[in-house]
């Protein structure tokens, strides 16, 4: 049986408590999770989105850009993640290339990631170039969180991961992209390393929430990817994650005490013995 929530608040997060919470500008908090144990602890503590983001390329698979995952990957982490929830709202990225090829195959690779999956909705990095795949996505009853700014599966277009939308051209078409997906009906985006005045400009324009990494505190919600928030990735320093562990010193001193007591033949005891 999988343990409940230790938050107060609705049973199930929905796309309707969702856009409560922007009305009643009750914050969303979003985080990563790619397998059991770390989704069941994270809905444990109350986080209300828990995004199976396709940075598991890098966090999990070691790769240095989201780009080499594969449906079928994002598939398979999504199950264990669904699996170990009952509260949270689970969000799937689409991988890159299930969707840019044209319309019906994102549309099909979307319904194939709920059918198999049983998550909560899909995420689609774009704007106006996406608008009319969200808008059969979410016709089909699919919910749809937009993804703007950095879109990390464009990063080789983009350079590396520099911030957006910090020349005048650029940050008007993110507004445009912004106000194309609330209108093809995503019920949320997520605003990655743009202005912080950009953000805030959007977030009080549009009537569904915005969600941001690297975007300011005007957003509706936060997203972090959870190993960075937990210190277990140490070579990676931007401004905007905060640490609020460093279970990576943890875990060597957890790992190098048992090692030793091995070494010297102090692991098993005969109370650890049958």
């Amino acid at each position: 049986m999988k343990n409940s929530s230790t938050t107060s608040g609705p049973k199930k997060v929905t796309t309707k408590v969702i856009a409560a919470m922007k009305k009643e500008k009750n914050r969303i908090a979003c985080l990563t999770a790619y397998d059991y144990i770390t989704a069941r602890l994270l809905d444990q503590a109350g986080v209300d989105l828990i995004l199976v983001g396709d940075s598991l390329g890098m966090v999990f698979q070691g790769h240095e850009t989201t780009i080499p995952v594969t449906m079928d990957e994002m598939i398979y982490h999504a199950k264990v993640v669904v699996r170990a929830v009952d509260r949270a709202m689970v969000i799937v990225d689409m991988p890159f290339m299930s969707y840019q090829a044209n319309d019906e195959e994102g549309f099909r690779n979307a319904g194939r990631i709920m059918k198999e999956t049983g998550a909560g909705g899909v995420k689609f990095e774009g704007g106006e170039r996406i608008a009319n795949l969200v808008r059969m996505t979410v016709r089909a009853g699919i919910p749809v969180i937009g993804h703007l700014g950095l879109t990390p599966q464009s990063i080789h277009q983009f350079g590396g991961f520099t911030p957006r939308g910090v020349t005048p051209a650029e940050a008007k078409q993110i507004f445009k992209d912004a106000v194309a997906l609330e209108k093809a009906g995503a019920f949320s985006i997520v605003l990655e390393k743009i202005p912080a005045s950009l953000a805030e400009k959007i977030t009080k324009s549009i009537k569904i929430p915005t969600i941001g990494i690297g975007a300011g505190m005007h957003c509706d919600g936060q997203v972090l990817v959870v190993s960075d928030i937990l210190g277990l990735n140490e070579d990676f320093h931007p401004r905007f994650i905060r640490r609020y562990a460093r279970l990576a010193e943890t875990i060597r001193q957890g790992v190098s005490a048992y090692v030793k007591d091995v070494k010297e033949e102090k692991f098993p005891n005969k109370k650890e013995s049958y």
